[in-house]
């Protein structure tokens, strides 16, 4: 299976592209989509669809996930954040592509064990799962941190229920 990872923003927007090979996960592609920050966020969602869309017809992934939305101290910015990540939604519905949303607080205990980890102990912990020679940068780091996480949801521990 390969699956998608996105961290939504509205100025970096990161993704990842992995795939489960047996019993170890193997990076396709990572990467930041970069968005003009002197552009009005609304002039910025048409690249973001642009970019990604460039990205999923490349690579094919067959499922994808996405950090869900959490609640910031600014309402401004999670409603900008909304924006992008509604645009992100919609670009993968429009590529018939199942999904996922996973809160930021699971998919760092999930990668680390930790829910509270800072974005440098991800990077160098996703740096270490998938062998890779440098550090990713934080946006893509998260990013691939949400693929891995989907592809281990099954054997995430949840809280019981009722």
């Amino acid at each position: 299976m390969i699956v998608i990872g996105i961290d939504p923003g509205t100025i970096r927007t990161g993704y990842g592209i992995l795939r489960r090979d047996g019993g170890r996960i193997i990076r396709l592609a990572s990467g930041t989509i970069r968005l003009d920050n002197k552009t009005p966020v609304e002039e910025r969602l048409v690249p973001l669809q642009d970019e990604l869309d460039r990205v999923l017809v490349s690579h094919g992934p067959d499922e994808a996930a996405v950090e869900s939305l959490f609640f910031a101290k600014n309402a401004m910015s999670a409603l900008k954040l909304g924006h992008a990540r509604g645009v992100i939604l919609l670009t993968l519905s429009r590529h018939n592509l199942p999904m996922s949303s996973y809160a930021p607080a699971l998919v760092k205990r999930s990668v680390v064990g930790g829910g509270r980890a800072a974005k440098g102990q991800v990077a160098k912990v996703i740096q270490a799962i998938l062998g890779l020679k440098e550090t990713p940068q934080e946006d893509e780091a998260d990013a691939l941190a949400i693929a891995i996480c989907h592809l281990n949801a099954p054997k995430i521990p949840t809280a019981p229920q009722g």
